[in-house]
């Protein structure tokens, strides 16, 4: 029997996300130097969220709890097999979208996503925290634009069922 796993470890701090979001001004110049991963996610529930992801090749299933800045999520893996057959199972839209991952300082990477398909256009740059008071604190670099972080029509559970549109 598999059981939920954090991303990074199993002590509960590590399963708090701790995000702030923002929605660019502009996008950073050659983007193509940066690692990105290709990402398709749907959701089978949005109270609590409960989502599937494939990331390239790898996939996953991903339960967070409510929350805007800070929530805890556990994540575990997920044959390509129960992907596809929850993948016809999801509420809503089929997000997809590029995740690059810039470096920033010596501890954060920002996380720019460009979303594909029904929201072509949207752009979200993220950065993880390892506190609420480091996230407080967070000067965000000149190209991030308005924080949405305490919008929830910009969470992605919520963009599957168009907030956006």
């Amino acid at each position: 029997m598999q059981t939920f796993m954090s991303k990074t470890d199993h002590s509960d701090a590590a399963n708090m996300e701790i995000e702030r979001k923002f929605i660019p001004k502009w996008l950073p110049e050659h983007l193509e130097q940066y690692t990105y991963h290709e990402i398709e996610q749907g959701y089978l529930c949005t109270n609590p969220t409960i989502r599937i992801r494939k990331m390239d090749d790898t996939y996953f299933l991903t339960y967070k709890s409510s929350g805007l800045m800070a929530h805890l999520e556990q994540e575990m893996p997920l044959p390509k097999e129960a992907y596809e057959h929850l993948r016809k199972k999801t509420d809503g839209i089929l997000i997809t979208k590029r995740r690059y991952y810039i470096p920033f300082d010596h501890s954060h990477t920002i996380e720019l996503d460009i979303f594909h398909g029904k929201l072509e256009g949207v752009t979200l740059a993220e950065v993880e925290f390892a506190s609420i008071e480091e996230a407080d604190s967070f000067t965000p670099p000149d190209w991030f634009g308005k924080d949405v972080t305490y919008d929830s029509r910009y969470h992605n559970s919520e963009m599957s069922k168009g907030s956006l549109t």
